[in-house]
C-alpha cells in the first residue's frame, strides 16, 4: 500500500512541514511547539513508541512497520488539519538510519521518499546539548548525521531551512524559516 493514497482525500491547502535532524536536537520538542503556536496537529515519532513497546532490538523489518506507521498516522492528521501539519520525523530520516544501522535501506521507503514530499523540511542544528535516552545511539556522531541530512535534503532539491537556538530562541528561529521559506514563497 502507498502511503500517499490518502493524500488525494487532502486538502490542496495544507502545508506539511517535516522537523528532522540527528538525535537529541530538540525535533519532537520543537514540533509540539510548532502545532501549538500555530494550532494544529503534531504528528509525533512512531518509532519512538514501537521500540519501547519492543522486547527485543529492533531489526529492518522493524523500521519498515515504523515507516509505514509513521505515514498512516501522518495522512490521518491530515485529513483532521487545515492548513499546516507539523510531522516529527520523516523517510529520509528512516532511509539514513537504515542504511547506517543496516547497510541498507527497504525499496518501500526509497519509493516513499520519492512520493512523499513535504512544503517544507526544519532541520534542527546539533547546537543543544546532547540528552541521554535509552534510545539513541550515537552522541559522537551528531555532526556527522547532520551532514547526512543536509545532503540528502539537497541532493534532492528540498526547501529546508536550519533550526538552531536554545530553549524559546529556537521555537521563534522555526517561526521565522517558515514565515521566510514557506509562506512568502507561496505568495509569489
Amino acid at each position: 500500500m502507498n502511503g500517499n493514497e490518502n493524500l488525494k482525500k487532502v486538502s490542496k491547502l495544507l502545508k506539511r512541514i517535516a522537523i528532522t535532524g540527528p538525535e537529541s536536537t530538540g525535533k519532537s520538542c520543537l514540533c509540539l511547539q510548532l502545532a501549538k503556536h500555530f494550532n494544529t496537529y503534531c504528528v509525533e515519532e512512531y518509532a519512538r513508541k514501537y521500540i519501547d513497546d519492543l522486547k527485543r532490538p529492533y531489526n529492518l523489518d522493524d523500521i519498515i512497520k515504523i515507516a509505514k506507521h509513521q505515514l498512516s498516522n501522518e495522512n490521518k492528521l491530515a485529513e483532521k488539519a487545515k492548513e499546516l501539519l507539523f510531522c516529527d520525523t520523516e523517510l529520509i530520516v528512516t532511509k539514513i538510519w537504515s542504511e547506517h544501522k543496516f547497510g541498507v535501506c527497504p525499496k518501500w521507503i526509497l519509493d516513499n521518499i520519492e512520493n512523499h514530499k513535504y512544503d517544507l523540511y526544519l532541520l534542527c542544528d546539533i547546537d543543544l546539548d546532547w540528552e541521554a535516552d535509552p534510545q539513541r545511539e550515537h552522541p559522537n556522531l551528531r555532526q556527522y548525521f547532520f551532514d547526512l541530512y543536509k545532503q540528502e535534503l539537497e541532493k534532492r532539491n528540498c526547501c529546508f531551512g536550519i533550526v538552531s537556538g536554545k530553549g524559546d530562541e529556537r521555537l521563534q528561529n522555526a517561526i521565522k524559516l517558515l514565515n521566510n521559506l514557506l509562506f512568502d514563497k507561496t505568495k509569489a
